[in-house]
């Protein structure tokens, strides 16, 4: 059964936001302090969000030959990733640490040829970063209170994913 994205699927701050009935296609970066952003980890550590062409569920149009990134949840039919394969940027919902269907998909859509920006989205733990790399995303977005859970340099500890694999330590 494929599902559409819904914004409540990538954190508490989403469901806050759903619940007064504001939605934000992205997050206010230029909010007041105090009010919840998401933060992106990459490699580097936290950065604000430079996507500005917004998110779309991909059951609206199709991906290909749009500026708009595409939200997709983790059960998304995989039979239509082929259709994604020319967006920007694709973004996918992790509802719980414990939900790894996202990876999955990050992989397939990797093996699909898929070469745009590829963003973990929700429940990503500093744990999980060198696997959500390993499958092919490039970046992860957590809201400001796993932000403060878990602080940058724990994130930075995992970013040298490349080093500690399975593979590299059989190599030698």
């Amino acid at each position: 059964m494929r599902h559409s994205f819904r914004p409540e699927r990538c954190g508490a701050d989403a469901r806050w936001r759903r619940l007064i009935g504001i939605i934000p296609t992205r997050p206010d970066h230029n909010a007041k302090k105090g009010n919840a952003m998401s933060v992106i980890v990459t490699d580097a550590g936290f950065a604000l969000d430079d996507w500005n062409n917004g998110f779309r569920n991909p059951d609206v149009s199709p991906a290909n030959n749009c500026s708009q990134a595409v939200d997709i949840a983790p059960d998304f039919d995989t039979d239509a990733l082929a259709s994604l394969r020319s967006a920007p940027m694709i973004r996918i919902a992790f509802p719980s640490s414990a939900d790894g269907r996202g990876f999955t998909l990050a992989a397939m859509l990797r093996r699909a040829g898929y070469r745009g920006r590829l963003r973990a989205c929700g429940h990503v733990l500093a744990d999980q970063y060198a696997m959500a790399r390993r499958s092919g995303f490039d970046e992860v977005e957590i809201d400001d209170a796993l932000a403060a859970r878990q602080p940058q340099d724990q994130w930075l500890a995992r970013a040298n994913w490349q080093d500690n694999s399975y593979q590299n330590r059989l190599r030698g």
